[in-house]
Formats: C-alpha cells, structure tokens, sequence
C-alpha cells in the first residue's frame, strides 16, 4: 500500500485538528488558572506569615517609623543632616549619596571606556597591547575586591593628615580623605552661571548647525572660535561687571586635623574609582565592538573627504556604531548603578549602608524598608532605561533620515 494511501482525507485530518484544538485551548486556560490560583495562595501563606512572626516579635507594621528620630550621624551628605533628623531625611541622605556615586561613575566609566577601545583600535602597537592588558586585567578581577583594594591598599596607606601629600598649598590627600578648598558664593555668581548656560546653549546651536553643514552641503565649519569666546567670552564679562562670582575658603591644619575647606571621604574615593575603572572595561569592548561592525569602507571615505582619522571616527564612524553599543551600555549603566550597593563593605553612607543597614538594625521594620530599597533601584533603572531607550530613538531616526 503506498503511502499516499495511507494518509487521511483532508478533510477527516481538518476536523481533527479542530476538535483537539478545542480541547487542548480549555486544557490550557484551566492549567493558567490553576497556576494563578497556587500562585495566590503561596503570597496569601507569605503575607500571613510574616505578619504572624511580627504579632509574635511585637514589630509594629507600616511606614510610621519613618517619622521617629534617626539618632546617629552619617559620615556624608550632601543636604544638611543631623543625628536628631527623622529617618525620613536618613532615606534622602543615603538616596543622594548612592545618586551621587552612580552619576559620576557612569560618567567616569564611559570617558575611560571610549579611551581604552580607541586604544585597543589603535595601529600603535604600544597603545593597542595596554588597551587589551587593561580590559583583560580589570574585568577579570571581583569588583568587591577592587573596591577593598582601592580602599585598604591605596587610599588606607597615604600618610596622615600631619604628613598629607600637598598640591598648591591648597589640597591635601591623606587617609583620611582629600582636603579641597570649599567654595563660598558671592554676589556675582547668579549672572555668571545664566552666562554659561547662554554658551552652552548658544554652542550646542553652533555644533547642529555645523553638522548639517557638513552633511548636506558638504561644508566644513570650524566653530571651536566661536564655541571659546562663547563659553569664556561671555562669563568673563559677567566677572569683569559683576565682579567674582565664588570665593574660596582654604583648608587649614590645626592639631592633628584640618580646619575649614571640604573633605572627600575616602570611601567615596575609592567605590568611585572602582566602579569606574571596573565597568570602563567592559564598556571598552562594547565599544570596539560597536566600531569594528561599521565597514571599513567608511574610513575609507572619510580619507578620501580629507579627514583626519580622528574627525573621521567622530563624525562618521561612532555616529553608525552607536545604533550597535547604546543597548549593552545600557546594560552595563544599570550594573554600576546596581554594584554601587558594594558600598557597604567600606562604609560608604549609600541607600544600602544608611538604610537598609542601620535604619533596618534599629528599627527592625524589614519588610518595609526592603521593599522602598528594592523600588528605589527598580525606578532607578527603568529611570536609565528610558533614558537610554529615547536616545537610541533619535540615533536611529537620525540615521534613517
């Protein structure tokens, strides 16, 4: 019998299909239902329980804590605070410093991180071999013992503050941190800083008008003329006028200490270092990755417009390769953010450290002070994400366009 034979009607072979369909699509809706329903059930014995542990512990549920006095000092802030501050303001301290550390980490990363791919593309043989040991060295090292590495075997063993290392007469590094002038507003700040802002605005104009020269009419202008009399030019007037916008209060030593001007604590220094260093490699390679999935027809057409291998990268080569590294970036944002938790180990007074340390040691509030912990850095990251996702939209439109 051949095998044609053997199959069944088309029709015969449709009906079945039909009524197992029906069959397997009830089956299906009655399993997610079933699932859902355990699912309600294990949160519902969850919440039961903790509640229970609670009653039994005497704990008082709810968010009323926030209110009570913190009773115990932080070693930076960045808003004015005080030990008899309610944990309200310990929250708004530990959420700025975490904010802090993050931004200019990411900051730092990034800058690091474009160098070191350029390094690594360079046709220098020197250049390109430290940017592999670096990338290779630093990503392959635990970021927590990078961070005790900067902390216990850098940063701990400077002299102190009597023997502090002196630049100008002005800064001293020691153990206990770096000692910087502190600034002091004056009368003529406000028109200097509308100043500045009116230059940058005023380049920002200058460099998209610039561009669009040179893609559409092929127009090369140099503006970095006018961008320098804009950004000194018009704040130097506002000096001259109105006289000098901030003055600055000279760090002193007195005793064993230094009296007046800043401290940069050094466990800011050195999870700042770390995060920035650690994530730089990986977003080195995210870069030459970026860069080497452009063709290499384009650097080629760069030279032939007589540009530089420089302006050829920035102007043709990175503006096509971001389509490819904004995304992993992204990733690598949300890490740093994330890592900055590691704070903990050195004491650094971070959302992790002040809040869901001290704060949940004394008040024994967990649950509630996990959970704005935990939505603190979900929105943080959906925050980054966002943030990242519209300027991946506009590289892309700009391309398409």
């Amino acid at each position: 019998m051949s095998t044609e034979a053997r199959k069944p009607p088309p029709q015969f072979a449709l009906k079945l299909k039909r009524a197992l369909g029906g069959r397997a699509g009830w089956g299906g809706f009655a399993v997610q239902v079933a699932f859902a329903a355990v699912l309600a059930w294990i949160a519902y014995e969850i919440v039961a329980n903790a509640r229970a542990n609670l009653e039994s512990q005497r704990i008082a549920s709810g968010f009323g804590f926030l209110q009570n006095t913190a009773g115990f000092d932080v070693s930076q802030s960045l808003i004015p605070y005080t030990g008899s501050d309610t944990y309200t303001r310990v929250f708004l301290v530990g959420l700025l410093n975490t904010l802090l550390v993050s931004v200019i980490g990411v900051f730092f990363a990034t800058v690091i991180g474009f160098i070191v791919a350029l390094c690594r593309l360079s046709p220098n043989w020197l250049l390109s071999r430290i940017g592999g040991i670096y990338v290779e060295l630093v990503r392959n090292l635990p970021l927590l013992f990078q961070i005790l590495f900067w902390y216990l075997a850098v940063l701990a063993a400077l002299p102190g503050p009597r023997q502090s290392i002196s630049l100008f007469g002005a800064f001293f590094l020691n153990n206990r941190g770096l000692v910087i002038p502190r600034p002091i507003a004056e009368a003529g700040l406000d028109p200097f800083l509308v100043a500045l802002a009116v230059g940058i605005v005023a380049s920002l104009v200058l460099r998209v008008y610039s561009r669009r020269a040179l893609f559409q009419r092929g127009q090369l202008i140099r503006i970095w003329p006018y961008v320098l009399g804009l950004l000194v030019g018009l704040p130097l007037v506002t000096l001259l006028v109105f006289g000098v916008p901030i003055t600055f209060e000279l760090p002193q030593l007195k005793g064993f200490n230094f009296a007046g001007g800043s401290r940069v604590i050094p466990e800011f220094v050195a999870l700042t270092v770390a995060l920035s260093t650690y994530t730089a490699a990986f977003i080195a390679e995210i870069v030459r990755a970026g860069i080497l999935s452009v063709h290499r027809g384009q650097m080629e057409a760069g030279s032939s417009l007589g540009l530089s291998r420089g302006a050829t990268l920035r102007l043709i080569v990175v503006p096509q390769a971001m389509r490819v590294i904004v995304p992993p970036l992204t990733n690598q944002y949300l890490n740093l953010t994330k890592n900055s938790s590691l704070a903990v180990a050195i004491g650094y007074p971070d959302l992790v450290s002040v809040f869901a340390g001290t704060t949940l040691s004394q008040t024994g509030q967990a649950i509630e002070i996990i959970a704005i912990t935990m939505g603190v850095y979900l929105l943080l990251s959906l925050i980054t994400s966002a943030i990242m996702s519209v300027y991946g939209w506009r590289i892309n439109r700009s391309l398409a366009a």
